[in-house]
């Protein structure tokens, strides 16, 4: 993999191998395809259907296609979120996590120019979690995790995760914080609001969480990366540092102001606004903002890579954020 390569440091996969695989495994659970048409499948995992799931999630084909399309080279693909399965038996979902790790490695290993691989845990259970990426790492190539942004409800700064983050921080490990069972989904059954407004708020959720709770400074070595821009983070940033001046409880776990922290998060580009894009890489700076799609999602974008050519900042920075950064944590 060479320098100057456009890498896409968000996307996701599941094989029809896979499923397969997955459904021998746990029949009841296992993630099943019915087509729509050629381009379109409703994916259900655990009796929970999800649609449309578009073609290029399971067609290596139509996934090279498209990104040839894009202008991108590179994808660093992780699995799909309706496959986090947290809210499983532990030890089912740790088998599960292993199997689709194996496959994500084994599509790295036949297409090494078109991607790389970062790894699912099981976050219910922290050891097992610690113990699959050091697997997942060191025996399968993969160059970190996708986990959710809270796992069954409990945050990110939850003391029983500590296993977990001690083995991320020991290996460097490349950390996607992801949306999932967003919070005010009661709220939100409407206009597909657990989307639109729940995604980002629940990535919120984790980062402030991972800043306020010290996992950000206990843990220097994990490179997180916070979704869809960061949530409300980057615009939010400066009422979390106000907070923690006038009131003592941001202080609880943080003895020195958030914004040391804030700064060492990552975020990508998903914002779908070219000004929020542009207020992004000027508040965060182009070495902490990575280019992403959230392939082959409908609310991701095929135009991320044109979009950041089409921003008025230097020419360096849209190399940075094409794959400069991403070359460098990954």
């Amino acid at each position: 993999m060479t320098a100057g390569r456009v890498i896409d440091a968000h996307a996701h996969i599941l094989s029809e191998e896979t499923m397969a695989l997955m459904r021998k495994a746990a029949p009841g659970i296992g993630p099943k395809l019915e087509r729509i048409d050629d381009d379109f499948a409703v994916l259900t995992v655990a009796g929970s259907p999800y649609r449309p799931f578009p073609r290029g999630g399971w067609d290596m084909a139509k996934r090279f296609s498209d990104m040839d399309g894009a202008g991108v080279d590179v994808q660093v693909v992780s699995n799909t979120p309706q496959t986090f399965l947290y809210n499983q038996e532990a030890a089912l979902t740790a088998a599960l996590a292993a199997l689709q790790n194996d496959q994500i490695a084994a599509a790295v290993a036949a297409h090494p120019e078109r991607l790389m691989g970062i790894a699912t845990l099981p976050m219910q259970a922290p050891q097992l979690a610690a113990d699959e990426l050091r697997r997942a790492m060191r025996k399968l190539g993969l160059r970190g995790a996708q986990i959710g942004s809270n796992v069954n409800g409990r945050n990110l700064d939850d003391p029983a995760l500590e296993p977990l983050w001690a083995a991320a921080d020991e290996l460097a490990a490349f950390i996607m914080v992801h949306p999932t069972q967003v919070a005010g989904a009661e709220r939100l059954k409407s206009y597909y609001l657990t989307n639109l407004i729940g995604n980002p708020l629940d990535t919120t959720i984790a980062a402030a969480c991972l800043v306020f709770g010290g996992v950000v400074g206990r843990y220097p070595r994990i490179k997180f990366l916070m979704v869809h821009g960061g949530g409300f983070v980057p615009y939010q940033a400066g009422r979390f540092s106000h907070g923690w001046q006038v009131r003592p409880e941001p202080r609880a776990s943080l003895t020195s102001p958030p914004d040391a922290a804030l700064e060492t998060l990552y975020f990508d580009t998903i914002v779908h606004s070219r000004p929020a894009l542009e207020f992004l890489v000027a508040s965060a700076g182009a070495s902490r903002v990575l280019l992403g799609s959230d392939y082959p999602f409908d609310m991701g974008t095929l135009d991320c890579a044109r979009q950041v050519l089409a921003l008025a900042v230097p020419e360096a920075d849209k190399a940075t954020i094409l794959g400069g950064a991403a070359m460098k944590l990954l």
